[in-house]
This record gives C-alpha cells, sequence and structure tokens, in this order.
C-alpha cells in the first residue's frame, strides 16, 4: 500500500459537471492508476454523449463508424422503448478497444459517475484491453478505427452500385453466421496495418475502374488475377476439417462476386475483433470494476471527493456488484462484475493477510504482499475459464454460497454434487470454470468436405456435444444463409463429439 497522500481540497462539490473539473478529475484519476496501481493504457479519447446517442452506439456493438444495417435499427428501437418506459436504465459508459482508447460518457451523468467511468472505463478496461494475451493476438488496436471507416465507406458504396437490396442479401446472411466466423485456434498469417489498407486500397480502385452502370444487372465475376491466384492458393491450402465458415466461404464460394466476398470478410473481421471479449467477460469487467473501487477509495482518502460523493459512488458501486441467490427472482446467472470483483479483491487479500487455507491454496500468492503484480499478471495471461480455474478460493465459494448440480436428462431428479469440503471446493471450481467455456455455449459446426471440381457440394458437421442437437429451426436457417452465400447444396450432419 502506498503511502498516505496529505488530505486536498475535493476537485468538485456538487452533482453539475464541466469540462474543467472532468479535465482536473481526470488527471487525478490517471496519477493514481499510473502511479500507485501501475497501470499500463492506451492514450484515451472521451466522448461525451446523449442518451439518444447511447441508445444508438448500443445498437452498433458499441462501434463507432458502424455501417448501416437493419438489426442495428431493430435493437435501437428496443431499447429505446425499454429505456422511455423505464424497464431499464442504460450504461453509463461504452468504451472501445482501439488505440487511442474512446471512452463515452452520458451527459446525463453526475460529476461522481463520470469520475467513476472515467476510472472504470479510460483506466480499468483501458489497461485490461492493451495487456490481455488474448487481445494483443487477437486483436489490432492500432487499425480497427481505420477498418471500420473503410468499411462503412465500402458498404455504403456497395448500396449505391449494386442495391440496397442485393447488399442486405449478403449481410443478413453473414451477421446469421458470426458465431462461426471466427477462429478459435489457429489463424492465417495477419497482415500489418499499412499493408492491410493499401490491398484495400487496391480492391476498391481495381472495382471503381471496372465497374460500368450499364452491366449493373449482371453478375459481375470478373476478379483481378493476381487475387483470383492468391484466393486460390489459400483454398488449396486450408486443411479440412476449418472451423471458420465465413472464411472458408469468402475464399471458396463459387458464386460470390469480389464485392460480396469483400461483405463477408468485414463481418468475418468484426466477428474476430469480438472474440476476445467474449472470453473475458468475468476478466474484463472484474478488472475494470477493482479499478475504479480501488481509484475513487483512494480519491475519498486523499480528499479529493467528498463523504456525498462517495455514498452516491457506493450505492452505484453496490449495484453494480450485486449478486441475487438462485431463489431470488432477479436470479439470471451470476453476476459477472460479482465474480469478477470479488474474486480480485481475495487475490489482494490472501496477498496481504492469507490465512492457513489460503497457503495451502495458494503458497505462491498467499502473503506476497505483491497483489499489484498478482493482479496484473493475472490480467495479462488468462481469460475467464483459466482464471477461474486458477484463482477461485474457498472463501470466495463460501461468500457467494456457491455448489454444484448434477442434472442428467434420463435421471428423474437433481443431486447436489458439490458442498463446501476440500472435494467440493475443487468440483465446484471447476464445474463453474466449465461454464465459461464457449464451446458450452456455442455449436461447433465445421466444414468437413466441399466438392469444388464436381457438384460442388458443401459438407458440414456438427459436433453434437453433451447431447445437444441444434434446434430444428436453427438448423434450417443456418443451413439456408450458408447456402444463400455457398449457391450449391449444403449438408449439416449431427454427430457425437
Amino acid at each position: 500500500m502506498s503511502e498516505p497522500a496529505l488530505k486536498q481540497a475535493p476537485l468538485f462539490e456538487d452533482n453539475d459537471w464541466d469540462f474543467a473539473h472532468l479535465k482536473t478529475t481526470f488527471n487525478a484519476i490517471e496519477e493514481i492508476a499510473l502511479n500507485d496501481l501501475g497501470l499500463e493504457v492506451y492514450p484515451n479519447q472521451i466522448e461525451i454523449i446523449s442518451s439518444e446517442q447511447m441508445l444508438d452506439a448500443y445498437s452498433s456493438h458499441g462501434m463507432p463508424l458502424m455501417y448501416k444495417h437493419w438489426s442495428f435499427g431493430k435493437h435501437f428501437a428496443r431499447d429505446e422503448q425499454m429505456y422511455r418506459r423505464g424497464y431499464t436504465g442504460l450504461a453509463y459508459e461504452i468504451v472501445i478497444n482501439s488505440n487511442p482508447c474512446i471512452a463515452y460518457l452520458m451527459e446525463e451523468n453526475t460529476m461522481t459517475m463520470q469520475a467513476l467511468v472515467m476510472a472504470h472505463a479510460c483506466f480499468g478496461h483501458n489497461h485490461f484491453f492493451k495487456n490481455n494475451y488474448l487481445f494483443q493476438q487477437w486483436t489490432d488496436a492500432e487499425g480497427i478505427l481505420p477498418y471500420l471507416d473503410f468499411a462503412k465507406k465500402y458498404i455504403a458504396k456497395c448500396e449505391d452500385e449494386y442495391g440496397f437490396d442485393e447488399v442486405e442479401k449478403i449481410l443478413d446472411s453473414a451477421h446469421a453466421l458470426m458465431d462461426q466466423g471466427v477462429f478459435r485456434y489457429n489463424r492465417p498469417p495477419r497482415l500489418s496495418e499499412a499493408d492491410l489498407l493499401a490491398k484495400i486500397a487496391a480492391r476498391a480502385d481495381y472495382e471503381q475502374k471496372t465497374f460500368n452502370d450499364i452491366w449493373r444487372t449482371l453478375p459481375n465475376l470478373e476478379e483481378p488475377d493476381d487475387e483470383m491466384e492468391e484466393r486460390q492458393a489459400e483454398v488449396k491450402n486450408i486443411k479440412l476439417p476449418e472451423e471458420n465458415l465465413l472464411y472458408f466461404i469468402e475464399k471458396a464460394s463459387p458464386i460470390l462476386r469480389p464485392w460480396q466476398r469483400e461483405l463477408v470478410r468485414i463481418v468475418r473481421n468484426i466477428s474476430q475483433y469480438f472474440y476476445p471479449q467474449k472470453q473475458t467477460k468475468v476478466m474484463n469487467e472484474g478488472c475494470a470494476t477493482f479499478v475504479h473501487h480501488y481509484i475513487m477509495s483512494e480519491m475519498f482518502e486523499r480528499g479529493l471527493i467528498g463523504e456525498g460523493s462517495m455514498m452516491e459512488f457506493l450505492h452505484s458501486h453496490s449495484s453494480v456488484v450485486f449478486q441475487p441467490d438462485f431463489d431470488d427472482p432477479r436470479y439470471s446467472g451470476i453476476n459477472p462484475y460479482a465474480l469478477g470483483f470479488a474474486m480480485m479483491q481475495d487475490i489482494k487479500r490472501i496477498c496481504e493477510k492469507p490465512s492457513d487455507e489460503d497457503r495451502e491454496w495458494f503458497p505462491a500468492l498467499a502473503g506476497s504482499g505483491d497483489w499489484r503484480g498478482a493482479l496484473k499478471d493475472a490480467w495479462a495471461n488468462y481469460r475467464d475459464e483459466s482464471f477461474i480455474l486458477q484463482y477461485l478460493s474457498p472463501t470466495v465459494m463460501r461468500n457467494m454460497r456457491m455448489f454444484a448440480l448434477e442434472d442428467e436428462s434420463e435421471n428423474p431428479h437433481i443431486e447436489i454434487s458439490a458442498i463446501h469440503d476440500e472435494r467440493g471446493f475443487r468440483r465446484v471450481r471447476e464445474k463453474l470454470a466449465g461454464m465459461y467455456d464457449l464451446g458450452m455455449h456455442e455449436p461447433n459446426i465445421q466444414v468437413v468436405a466441399a466438392d469444388l471440381d464436381g457438384d460442388r457440394m458443401l459438407t458440414l458437421r456438427h459436433a453434437v456435444h453433451r447431447g445437444r442437437k441444434l434446434d430444428p429451426k436453427t438448423l434450417e436457417d443456418v443451413v439456408w444463409h450458408i447456402h444463400n452465400l455457398w449457391g450449391h447444396k449444403v449438408k449439416l450432419d449431427e454427430e457425437p463429439a
């Protein structure tokens, strides 16, 4: 723990904010984040937006420069009705994994809430984005904003040249397959940002030069010879089975024109960008919540915020980390904020004031005193599944009153399989970690065969996990969207994993 600083005058006295107060408060938060916690962050860019703009950001995955699609409008209409009727609230902020890191703050927030969300987003999420291995391997914080700018302009150009309905038809099918449009294990070599943007510009320039309005109603099958050769070489090098359906369709579809392949590629790249966030919900929100709690508490200790602000902060923080019991009508699963924050607070406790049980379970952490280093190591090197498996302690399991159930479909009853004893704790930890394995929630559908020289039938296989087959209606929809992009017969088999 750093030595307590001398008490200072509060940075603000009331709820109203202005940009001068935002600046001085941001500077104070930054000093604690960088010099006390030792966080490493991208430069911050803060945008103040209205509630309607926040709803708009919600509807398009929180991304700036997002292209237009009817599904975003549908989400906007739903969320706006729920918000206006008082059935739901809005996030106080949205943060973008980019360099610079962009944080949207609601203009309706009080000054205390602006301080909280700057600590949460600009330093908690920002540090996690920059340092976690999944984001380093799978996302390009430097290139995402230029790429989104290209995608938005490119799709608008396609709508002008090929018609809104034709573009929407491709985007609808690509969106329907987004969860099966990511690389989970193997990745193709990633181009540098400069090479990627140069390649994009060359494709766009070629299409502009070869486009002829007289022929706009006819399929444009022309593709530069060098790109066709490169694409065909990539197809030959794809080793089946292939897990990324959108990648295989983009490269090997017999019917897609060059601009349509680009649309599929855009959706695939955006889906890949969000893939690490799906694997780190507990860790990402836990990190940001721990950081904002520490910074706001430290600001209070230094006299930078008053008692009224501290009470307002604690009320909001308590709501964020509230975990309803399993038999509470409000229960909808484990709150990732609650679990992540509890585990990270517990790591700090184990490092500073361990029990004998902690020394047995976590010999390397217990009593080390370096909770900052322990947390930063966890934030950098784990995802939700492995983090829970490594760090969930008996203390947290007791406090959250966790237990495990065995619920087999063929058995008429439910069995409590793990309680609060040595064996039970390890069983609960293992079962909970498994719940954060995406393979438990997303169907594993792979390309297993494609007759590119014959009837061009595409054969897919769904690896059935624990007897859970695809819903018949979902199966029908999935095959329809794949057929729309492939253009020939599609067969989907289901086999035990």
